[in-house]
């Protein structure tokens, strides 16, 4: 087949990004007002937190399905269902403006969450699909962009919009105006989705796309792709060291203003800034990440060193909470979000590297199900570590498991499956008694 890269795929990128950003922007918006929620609806904080932990739960078990679905039906309908399930959600929540109607809420929220499940397997799936093998971790990278810049608008915006008011009245009003802008742009996004979004490019857009595309489809059979994986060594200790990271990436922003608030009393909108610093030095991380490794393709190597720099991270953060600083939790939290969160598009694309010829959407949906396991279990377990003996403590809770997941990304094998079958196909059209 004929090797050629499409115009649209840009387009096609940052339009996922954009529906992707929308949907986290939803996941975080509660946690990042957590005491003002609390107050609102009269639940606990621990009800408020499950708002966000919704998202994890939902995953688990309907990852399967969807990547099913990812693999017989394509990108579009894929695209469809996330972009259309966010909006509903969006609308759902705008019936919540009562501080009685909290189950109205959770619904909504369980709705945004279903959408979750069609957007967080699609970044690698995306890269794959619409771009050359020399851009792939670039476009990997812009995919997963979104979804960080969109948890980054929802640790800064909700603080501004919905202020720390007594009166409750004038707290459904600020309430109102957030949730009317959020099921705005996302209807927005799915008429976007409707109009641009198609299923692949006319051309594949590198080698080892055009082999998979090449390969008839009964010679493919989901099931005994997921035994395949689950008999990777290699991807399952990833599977495992990446579920750590973004497990600990999870609690982290779920628990932050109860951290921050803790410290510095009154100060959500700061609280807000500081989750904001944590993504949007890890959304730098993570293009710095992408356009390393398709330029160098040191796939181990880079992944080993970010976590270890998560883990030192993560340290500093710990020890320098509690000094009584803020401009120092900024700048820790700064240096914990650029490695942290820019690990998210580096298991990606390894696990595509390792996995190859298996379906990206599988590998990545895989990673993610033990992120929202270890997610949950580290929510819950740091939430209780902090009620009963402080942030520190909480916090070193999640340091035990950074470390256990260095140790183990030392003993990932860097078997790139992906880069070795493009470097075959070109030797072997180089070779072609057709080739001029």
């Amino acid at each position: 087949a004929e090797v050629r890269l499409s115009r649209r795929r840009w387009a096609v990128v940052l339009l996922f990004s954009s529906y992707s950003l929308c949907n986290a922007f939803q996941w975080i918006q509660y946690g990042s007002i957590n005491n003002v929620f609390v107050r609102f609806y009269g639940v606990s904080a621990f009800a408020i937190d499950w708002l966000s932990m919704s998202y994890m739960l939902t995953y688990i078990p309907l990852l399967f399905p969807v990547a099913w679905l990812l693999d017989k039906r394509g990108l579009r309908l894929i695209a469809l269902a996330g972009s259309a399930l966010n909006a509903l959600g969006a609308w759902v929540k705008l019936g919540s403006l009562k501080p009685h109607l909290f189950p109205v809420t959770v619904l909504g929220q369980v709705i945004c969450s279903l959408a979750q499940v069609f957007i967080l397997g699609m970044p690698s799936r995306i890269a794959s699909v619409w771009f050359g093998s020399r851009e792939v971790s670039t476009a990997c990278s812009i995919a997963v962009f979104g979804n960080q810049l969109g948890i980054a608008v929802g640790f800064l915006v909700p603080p501004v919009l919905v202020p720390n008011v007594e009166d409750v009245e004038k707290l459904a009003y600020h309430i109102s105006i957030m949730f009317f802008m959020t099921a705005g742009v996302a209807t927005a996004l799915f008429i976007l989705v409707v109009i641009v979004f198609k299923e692949k490019p006319l051309h594949p857009p590198s080698r080892a796309q055009a082999l998979i595309q090449s390969r008839p489809t009964e010679e493919y059979s989901y099931m005994q792709s997921i035994l395949r994986l689950l008999r990777n060594a290699n991807f399952l200790l990833l599977m495992v060291t990446y579920g750590l990271n973004t497990g600990c990436f999870y609690a982290l922003s779920t628990l932050l203003n109860r951290m921050v608030i803790h410290h510095y009393p009154g100060e959500e909108v700061n609280a807000g800034r500081i989750g904001l610093t944590i993504i949007l030095s890890g959304m730098v991380g993570a293009l710095i990440s992408g356009i390393w490794l398709d330029r160098t393709k040191t796939y181990k190597q880079t992944t080993l060193v970010v976590y270890i720099m998560s883990l030192v991270g993560m340290i500093a953060y710990t020890f320098t909470l509690s000094l009584g600083h803020l401009w120092v939790v900024f700048v820790t939290a700064g240096m914990l979000g650029f490695f942290m969160t820019g690990y998210l598009p580096l298991g990606f694309e390894f696990a595509a590297e390792l996995t190859y010829p298996e379906s990206e959407g599988t590998s990545s949906g895989l990673l993610n199900v033990a992120a929202q396991i270890f997610g949950i279990a580290f929510t819950i377990g740091q939430g209780q570590i902090m009620d009963r003996f402080g942030t520190k403590a909480g916090n070193l809770f999640l340091c035990s498991f950074l470390l256990l997941g260095t140790v183990m990304t030392a003993f990932i094998k860097a078997d790139l499956r992906r880069q070795q079958a493009n470097l075959d196909n070109e030797q072997t059209v180089s070779k072609s008694p057709f080739n001029p």
